[in-house]
């Protein structure tokens, strides 16, 4: 079995994490941004793709920003959203995945992963 150093992040890091991404309108608009890549959207083109516009996205942008997984910049005119945690996110993930079928006879048998 393949063995990777997973980090460890505190439980309440993990669960202020997963309150941010606790709306199916933020995991749409932080997935949208995922697919982007790097270079982000202007916040109009992401409310257009996602369906979520207005103060219901600035609302949404803020508390993904706060929790640290995207960042909004000001360009000239335009105001860009980008993912910036794609290592918080591999990390959270792995959180939940470490563990995994620890307490049975057979440990990690059939759910590899990594």
């Amino acid at each position: 079995m393949k063995t990777a150093l997973i980090p460890d992040i505190p439980l309440e890091q993990a669960a202020s994490t997963f309150a941010a991404l606790g709306s199916e309108q933020r995991l749409v608009v932080l997935h949208t941004l995922v697919r982007a890549g790097p270079d982000g959207l202007r916040i109009g083109e992401l409310g257009e793709r996602t369906g979520v516009t207005g103060s219901t996205l600035t609302h949404h942008m803020k508390i993904l920003s706060q929790a640290g997984l995207v960042t909004q910049e000001k360009q000239g005119r335009s105001i860009i959203c980008a993912a910036v945690a794609y290592d918080e996110l591999r990390i959270l993930s792995e959180f939940l995945l470490r563990e995994c079928c620890a307490d049975t006879d057979h440990p990690h048998e059939g759910h590899e992963h990594g």
